[in-house]
Parts: structure tokens; sequence; C-alpha cells
């Protein structure tokens, strides 16, 4: 449990210091990141979602956000992600899901917003270390006005 409650904690460290590249290693290549909107248990091939990138559109999500051509992150946001209640289990297959809550305050533009919900992970060994299959952010306002909500959770 440990291990996985450090993992997190890095993933977290990542995003604020924006390293996007980094963040994007700790994807598995059929990986999934998944923002729903308007409910949690939502089919993502049926309903509209926030966001529901494979890890190729992850990887141009990324590119874009380093190379300046994210205009909806000029200025960019600064985050301070906080990440708590962790729970995991080990499935058959050798995965683990892994629920935890968040916390992200992100400052732009003078102002600051703050992003809350529950993460949702499957998570792969690989070695000594772990790969994201699944991220799902079930925001708590997924039904709400969300304003710019441009960066990474």
């Amino acid at each position: 449990m440990r291990e996985i409650e450090q993992f997190l904690y890095r993933e977290a460290a990542l995003l604020d210091s924006r390293d996007f590249p980094g963040w994007l290693k700790l994807f598995a290549p059929d990986a999934l990141y998944w923002i729903p909107s308007n409910a949690d248990e939502i089919d993502p091939s049926r309903e509209v979602s926030i966001v529901y990138d494979d890890a190729q559109f992850l990887a141009e999500r990324v590119w874009r956000l380093d190379s300046g051509l994210a205009y909806a992150q000029e200025p960019r946001s600064r985050t301070s992600h906080v990440v708590g209640n962790v729970q995991a289990s080990e499935r058959e297959d050798g995965r683990f899901d892994v629920d935890a809550t968040f916390l992200v305050a992100e400052f732009r533009r003078g102002e600051q917003h703050l992003h809350a919900g529950r993460y949702r992970y499957e998570l792969r060994r690989e070695d000594d270390d772990f790969l994201i299959g699944l991220k799902k952010v079930e925001l708590i306002n997924n039904d709400g006005h969300l304003g710019n909500l441009s960066l990474l959770l």
C-alpha cells in the first residue's frame, strides 16, 4: 500500500512541477485518461466526456502544453495537487484498483480555483514500479460549470 501511495504522490509532484513528459511516462501504452461529465458511471462510448484520451491523444495533449500552443494555458496555471484517502486492492490478474481523493488548487490570471473529487486508477506492476492503465477523474462538480479546465488533473 505504501508503494502505491508513493507512486500517487510522485505523480502529483510531476504535475505540479509541470514535468508533463515525465508524467506521461507513468502511463502504459494502452492507457486511458478519462474525466466523465454529468455522472461518474457512464459509458464513454455512448455519453459525452470532458476528457477521454487514449495514450496517443494524451501524448498530443502533453505536447501542446509544453509547446506553448495550448492557448487556454496562457499564462500557465500554477497548481498544487493534494492526494489522500488512498485505498488499494489487488485483483486476481495482479493489477491494482486504487481509489483516492484529490484537491487541486490552481492559480492563473490572478484567480485561484479549486478542483476536487476522486481518482480511480488501474495500476499494473512494471518491474519495480507501476504503470497507469486507467486514470479516471471523477470531479464532484462534473455536472456543473467547470470554466477553463485546460490543466491536467
